[in-house]
């Protein structure tokens, strides 16, 4: 699998991935390269000896990049010149007693990756806020479910955390819990659009908003911000009164026509939620974590109307202009986007329903704010309990939820960013280094994230300056260097500044295509290509994906595949690009390309996902793994192929959002007959654990945690399988088939004629 064949922990300690290693030096060579340059990058990826320093970083005067490994020192005169602007800067006095045999941490050549601690300003760090905004509108028996999560969840929240909690259904109710004589609710009307004002208002709050808290030091005792006093408690002081409340809660009273939906206000709720959480902690690091059972068909931010029998919009709509409420709604969570951003708070959408609840409308917020998504089916479900979980524990398994975070990225002068793609919003600073090209969230060099952990991963695209010689002097360097500088707030409130400083070759125009190859990393390019359709999907209205992918991998394999002039028999391609096309042929049945059979809310839901994910998760997403399991021999890789299917193997396909348990008929019949209850038949129930155990072990490592589906050959569930298989046997050329193994029914194309295809167009003289 290309994923075995990936080196062990390719994206090294500092988290970064690189379509390209060489970078041509001109916009001309740059463009012919075909696969954009870009890199991906891990911003908090967790590595055990990561020194973090007390004290401040040394900065460049004229380009503020950071004191790095990469800096020419001269120990005699106490001057270090930055690799970035060439400026000369001189060490402060602390610095006096450095010398060539003792260097700073900073200065350490393996130390490219560092951590900073900042001094919070007041000296205290703030507590993380938890504000969950729980739906009412259920069954009573997912109601339950979803009560029983919340409870286990606060019961696993730091007793400094502070929590708060909003109810809604047809009216929002914004629960007091620093009033526990009786429960005190303050209602708000669902079908009203309420601004900002009006909720604080009314919740008594309106003489403290825009008050800014930093590190939530101001009124935590009773002080005069008395928000904090009654909608917003430490856990330790309100988890008693937040059970009795979740006790007493019941399903939304309001009464319910026959064909109709029931009336449900989300886009209020959030709104209030916000409203709140800007009143009373502004600045702080806090959540809104949304728990989602259906589509909002009340107030702003409706995605339905409530007669049943009008469909929620399917992507047909969508295409054709008629989803009437669409626009309407993802206006309203632009704008609510916007207001979370500017508070630094983050919104977390727990979805769980049959039909759709609008995430496809919500992304736009979930994703500027840096928020986590899951897409469940019910609150029972493993995929939301496990993965809700996972989002309060802590130690070993923790997400290690950071909050607040900037990115500035510093370059060398030949680079020029074009922007990201992730999640993250712009922060508009200008400068020499941005692009008059945008990709992503661009024209600027700073960032903001609201929310990250570590596995949130960004993908860079850059651009290269026109300047063959741009250095009057001759002396081109032959490096070149990027810094990313990360400040974030931690788990436990403290502000930390991660520095990463990278550097590549440059190739000289007269060098030989060999360097360039040599760098080119397969993986990341398959990952960027699959971000940038996606991408072009949402923003551009007839972006043919598939042409573009098939366009560009022509042209690739066109300048770098060896081969006589119309001759397909005579194409090779280098092994740095071998695994390239089959990624592409995967990626082209995907279901971040291929809408038919998802609703727009499990595309927003996948893409999300695609966007935000490490090279190796992502990779995984569009080609998944199989292992296969048989006796007398060791678990080992499977082509992803139908042919891999056999009677007596079992098969694990782990597509990222599920991971598959397949059984061959024999094996399935033979576990039907309970064959590994019978003492002499211990190799058969060993054969039947192994698959489970190493499934387990994928789920636990994986956020959001995927669905776990056991089938056998011929089933119903075997599709799940089948569809991520090359299906190399169709219904027209079954009779070419080992006995024992499938059939796929499918007009799609193998990997085997793509591949032939691929050979006849790239070798064309046309």
């Amino acid at each position: 699998m290309a994923t075995e064949m990936a080196q062990t922990e390719p994206e090294g300690i500092d988290g970064v991935r690189m379509t390209w290693n060489s970078w041509p030096r001109t916009k001309v060579e740059a463009s012919k390269c075909i696969i954009p340059i870009a890199s991906s990058i891990q911003l908090l990826r967790p590595f055990p000896d990561l020194p973090t320093l007390p004290y401040a970083p040394l900065r460049c005067k004229t380009c503020s990049s950071i004191l790095n490994p990469f800096c020419r020192v001269d120990f005699q005169a106490l001057i270090w010149i930055c690799p970035f602007c060439f400026q000369r800067n001189h060490f402060p006095q602390h610095y006096s007693g450095i010398s060539e045999t003792n260097v700073p941490a900073e200065l350490y050549p393996q130390f490219t990756t560092i951590q900073y601690a900042i001094q919070n300003p007041g000296g205290h760090n703030s507590p993380p806020v938890y504000l969950f905004v729980l739906d009412t509108c259920m069954l009573d028996e997912e109601l339950e479910f979803a009560k029983s999560a919340l409870k286990r969840v606060i019961g696993l929240l730091p007793d400094y955390a502070m929590v708060g909690f909003i109810s809604y259904g047809t009216q929002v109710q914004v629960h007091e819990l620093g009033f526990s004589d009786m429960s005190k609710v303050f209602v708000f009307q669902g079908s009203k659009d309420l601004s900002k004002d009006q909720v604080l208002d009314q919740l008594g709050l309106g003489s403290i908003s825009g008050r800014k808290v930093v590190g939530g030091g101001v009124g935590v005792n009773g002080g005069p911000n008395h928000g904090l006093t009654r909608f917003l408690l430490p856990a330790s002081e309100c988890e008693y009164t937040l059970d009795s409340l979740l006790d007493e809660l019941s399903t939304d009273q309001w009464p319910l026509t026959p064909g109709n939906r029931a009336s449900r206000c989300t886009g209020v709720a959030l709104s209030v939620a916000t409203g709140l959480l800007g009143a009373c902690l502004a600045g702080a690091g806090a959540r809104i974590v949304a728990l989602v059972g259906g589509p909002c068909t009340e107030g702003p931010g409706a995605i339905v109307s409530k007669d049943l029998s009008e469909p929620v919009r399917s992507h047909k709509d969508l295409h054709k202009d008629a989803a009437p409420f669409f626009k309407k709604a993802v206006h309203f969570y632009e704008e609510l986007a916007k207001q979370l951003v500017s508070h630094g708070h983050i919104l977390d959408v727990f979805a769980s329903a049959l039909d759709q609840v609008g995430v496809a409308e919500m992304k736009i917020a979930i994703e500027k704010t840096g928020g986590q998504v899951v897409l469940a089916e019910s609150f029972g479900h493993s995929v939301f309990k496990d993965s809700f979980k996972r989002v309060f524990e802590v130690g070993e398994q923790s997400l290690g939820l950071c909050f607040n975070a900037t990115l500035e990225i510093n370059c060398s002068k030949d680079i020029k960013i074009q922007g990201i793609i992730g999640p993250c919003t712009s922060l508009e600073k200008k400068g020499p280094a941005v692009s008059s090209t945008v990709t992503g969230e661009g024209n600027t060099t700073a960032w903001k994230l609201c929310g990250l952990d570590k596995n949130t991963c960004l993908t860079v695209f850059y651009d290269v300056s026109s300047s063959e010689k741009s250095d009057p002097s001759g002396n081109i360097n032959p490096q070149l260097y990027i810094q990313f500088l990360t400040s974030y707030q931690s788990p436990d409130g403290q502000t930390k500044l991660r520095v990463t400083t990278i550097t590549r070759r440059w190739l000289d125009a007269g060098v030989g295509t060999e360097d360039l190859v040599q760098g080119f990393d397969q993986e990341a390019a398959a990952v960027v290509m699959a971000r940038l359709a996606s991408y072009k999907m949402e923003l551009e209205e007839d972006f043919d994906p598939t042409r573009w992918l098939d366009r560009n991998l022509i042209r690739l394999c066109s300048k770098f595949g060896e081969y006589r002039k119309d001759d397909p028999a005579s194409f090779t391609l280098n092994p740095c690009f071998s695994l390239l096309p089959q990624f592409m042929f995967h990626l082209r049945r995907s279901q971040f390309l291929q809408v038919f059979n998802n609703s727009p809310d499990e595309t927003a839901y996948f893409r999300m996902l695609l966007y935000r994910e490490s090279i190796s998760n992502a990779v995984v997403m569009i080609q998944p793994t199989l292992m296969a399991f048989s006796f007398n021999t060791l678990p080992s890789p499977a082509l992803l192929d139908v042919a891999s299917i056999a009677a007596d193997r079992i098969l694990l396909l782990d597509s990222y959002f599920s991971v598959v348990i397949f059984h061959g008929m024999t094996i399935a019949q033979w576990r039907n007959l309970g064959y590994q209850n019978q003492p002499e038949h211990q190799a058969f129930a060993h054969l039947l654990q192994v698959p489970h155990d190493e499934a387990q072990a994928l789920i636990q490592e994986r956020f959001p945690v995927p669905r776990l589906v056991v089938c056998d050959q011929h089933g119903s569930q075997a599709r799940f399988l089948l569809a991520k298989l090359n299906p190399s046997a169709t219904y027209n050329n079954a009779n070419d088939m080992a006995a024992g193994s499938d059939v796929i029914f499918t007009d799609d194309v193998s990997l085997q004629v793509f591949f032939q295809h691929l050979q006849r167009l790239a070798v064309q003289s046309s």
